[in-house]
Formats: C-alpha cells, sequence, structure tokens
C-alpha cells in the first residue's frame, strides 16, 4: 500500500483528503504537516485519519515508508518542497500552479530525472468528462483546424479573499487570477493546442486594493492560422468557465455545444445540422470517465506508482502552462508583444526577475492566517 504525505492542509487539501478516501485499499494518509501549529491536527480530527501530524515537511522525509509526498501548500514554496521530496527518494504530486518561475519548473524537472522517481502536477480539469470529450474532438478534427479560441477563465472573489496572509503579494502568491484560477484554463488550451508564437496582455486590479496583483486580464495569444483570447478574472459573477474553438467546420465547446455553418451561394451562412448530429454522436460515443477532477489524477498517479508507468500529467506539462503565464505577465508589465518560447536569460524566467519587473496595484493591508471557512469552488465545468 502507497503511503502519502500531504504538505499544507489548507482548502485545496481537502480536495486530496477526499481522493485517498476514494481508495482506502490502496492509499494511506501517514502524515499531515502543516506550519500553523495545530492545523495539521484539526484536519486529522476531522476526517478520523489514523495519521502523524508535523509542522516542518523535512520531518518526513526521512521516513522510509512514506513513498509519496502531495504538496498543497502556497505556491512560493511548490518547488522547494517537491525537491525534497524528490531528492528522498519519494514521488510527488505538486498542486497549481507548478512553481512561481520556469526557473523553479526546471530544478523540479531535474530533480524528478536525477532521482528517477514520478513527479505529476494538478491539473484535474483534464480528468472532467466536458474537457476530455473536446480535447477528442480537437484530435479527431471532426469540426476541422482551429481558427479561433476563446477561453473564459471567470471567477469570484470577494475583497477579503486576498486578506489571508499568502494571498495576493507577488512574493507568496507569485501572481492573481492569472496564475492561480486561469492557470487551469491555461493548461487546458496549452493541452489542446500548445504553446502560441507571441502573447499580448493587459493586466489590471479593478476590485481588490488590499493586494498587489492582478484580478483581470486579457490576453491575445497568436499560433499558426489561428488566435486565442483569454481572459482570467476574479471580478466576473456567476463563475462561467468556458472553452470555445472556432473551427473550419463548425464551432465546439466545454461545456458542450456546436453549431456549424455551411456557405450559401452568397457567402452567408446556413446551419449544418447534419454536421452538428455528427459531432453530437460522437461525443456520445465517447466512454465516461470513471474518477472526476482530484480523484482521477490522483488515481492516475497511484496507478503510475503501482505499475512503474509514467503519471498522464507531469512536469512538462505543468512547465508549459508557467511558460504562457509567465509570456502573459511579461507582456502585461512591460506592454509589449512577448515571443515564445522565453529563454534562460529572459528577465522572467527567475522568480527574483518577476519581482522585480511585475506592476504592484495595491500594497497589501491585512494578514489573516485563516479565513474562517474551508468550502471553495473548484470550477463551473463538473455543475450540473
Amino acid at each position: 500500500m502507497i503511503q502519502v504525505a500531504i504538505i499544507g492542509t489548507g482548502n485545496i487539501s481537502h480536495a486530496h483528503i477526499h481522493a485517498y478516501l476514494q481508495f482506502p485499499e490502496r492509499v494511506h494518509i501517514a502524515a499531515l504537516v502543516d506550519i500553523i501549529p495545530g492545523k495539521a491536527e484539526k484536519v486529522k480530527a476531522q476526517y478520523g485519519l489514523d495519521c502523524d501530524c508535523y509542522l516542518d515537511h523535512h520531518d518526513i522525509l526521512s521516513r522510509e515508508d512514506i513513498t509519496l509526498v502531495d504538496c498543497c501548500t502556497p505556491p512560493y514554496v511548490h518547488a522547494e518542497i517537491t525537491i525534497n521530496a524528490l531528492h528522498a527518494h519519494k514521488n510527488a504530486i505538486c498542486e497549481k500552479p507548478m512553481a512561481a518561475s520556469l526557473e523553479e519548473c526546471d530544478a523540479m524537472i531535474r530533480a524528478r530525472d536525477e532521482s528517477g522517481m514520478k513527479l505529476s502536477i494538478i491539473a484535474q480539469n483534464r480528468f472532467r468528462k466536458p474537457i476530455r470529450d473536446l480535447k477528442a474532438m480537437l484530435d479527431a478534427g471532426i469540426a476541422g483546424p482551429v481558427r479561433s479560441a476563446q477561453v473564459d477563465s471567470f471567477w469570484w472573489r470577494g475583497h477579503c479573499y486576498y486578506d489571508l496572509w499568502w494571498r495576493g503579494t507577488w512574493e507568496k502568491e507569485g501572481g492573481g487570477c492569472t496564475l492561480n484560477h486561469a492557470v487551469h484554463h491555461i493548461d487546458m488550451l496549452g493541452w489542446m493546442m500548445g504553446l502560441p508564437s507571441r502573447v499580448t496582455s493587459v493586466l489590471a486590479n479593478t476590485a481588490h486594493d488590499n493586494a498587489e496583483v492582478e484580478d483581470l486580464s486579457m490576453s491575445i495569444m497568436e499560433y499558426p492560422g489561428a488566435l486565442a483570447l483569454l481572459t482570467a478574472s476574479v471580478v466576473h459573477h456567476g463563475e462561467e468557465q468556458t472553452l470555445t474553438f472556432q473551427c473550419e467546420k463548425a464551432k465546439i465547446s466545454a461545456p458542450f455545444s456546436t453549431y456549424a455553418s455551411i456557405s450559401k451561394a452568397n457567402g452567408f451562412p446556413e446551419e449544418n445540422k447534419e454536421l452538428e448530429e455528427e459531432i453530437k454522436a460522437f461525443c456520445d460515443a465517447l466512454p465516461p470517465v470513471p474518477y472526476e477532477g482530484h480523484d482521477g489524477q490522483i488515481e492516475n498517479v497511484l496507478t503510475a506508482i503501482e505499475n512503474d508507468t509514467l503519471p498522464a500529467i507531469g512536469g512538462e506539462d505543468g512547465r508549459r502552462t508557467i511558460e504562457l503565464i509567465t509570456a502573459i505577465y511579461e507582456a502585461g508589465s512591460k506592454r509589449a508583444a512577448v515571443e515564445l518560447p522565453l529563454k534562460k536569460d529572459d528577465p522572467f524566467y527567475t522568480v527574483a526577475g518577476i519581482q522585480a519587473n511585475v506592476p504592484h496595484f495595491y500594497e497589501k493591508t491585512v494578514s489573516e492566517m485563516e479565513l474562517g471557512d474551508s468550502n471553495i469552488t473548484l470550477g463551473s465545468f463538473d455543475k450540473k
């Protein structure tokens, strides 16, 4: 049985704990770690776990029984904890975002390769059926090549959201809604279309004067033969998140919808209901997803460890997402288009370079250790 240590017992850790508890014959939560005294013990009691609690992740690195470390901490220590786990010959899962810079991503991948252990970066939406189906449609080419993509990463967060001690600063959160909310949709866009050749972006903070970071960004990404428009936001009521691809033959999107057009003799559109039915039938024939969201990704990692195979989402996937986010921040900070891929001599390659060049919209004014409610939203794709 796989013994796992969860580092960080804040809001997102509950999704991980829930996932591990789905597989009691395959994995056991052996340790919880949190730097806030008493916090890990509280979570242990909440779930009735049979585990040890620690204040420092270093304390679990020498435990030979623990073979998987799951990093659920704020972003600024993702790289340090994951690298330490890999060097201690433990497999690692790391929550999104992978790290605060491309330099840290590269160090994590290097530690994985040197240790021979497995590394998976959380991108749980790939294990949701609407997203899996959209990827399958694009790969099959049933709607033709992509001409335009629109990615709406719409979330809403109250003013007090940024009062939590690590949020709202470039140092500890690493960025605003582009990094910590749109990371899901940027991962999906990269998974489906790869990296663009150029990015143009505008960053703003429109509603959270207790945070240094952006709460809204709009970006245009240039691909060969296509453009993509991405909006990252924590000021959109309703939290409606969509990915829409306008292809040569039809529109396809998640949540699922399709519309196909053919040309009349005068160039105006006529609905192609036959192709719409073909696309719908293609989706209906796709198999179900056995485990959704975090459950699906963690089950995949458990299988990879048990069978000595690669996890579905690895370090390179997480790095690609950070590269696109970094390009958005660089373009928005410089108010100029940025070419991809980014090079190691780019000032935004390192944490220090990012922090030296990004705008501070406001200064953080409040630093609360806890906000008192662990119920969070994880996206709209699985809403009924």
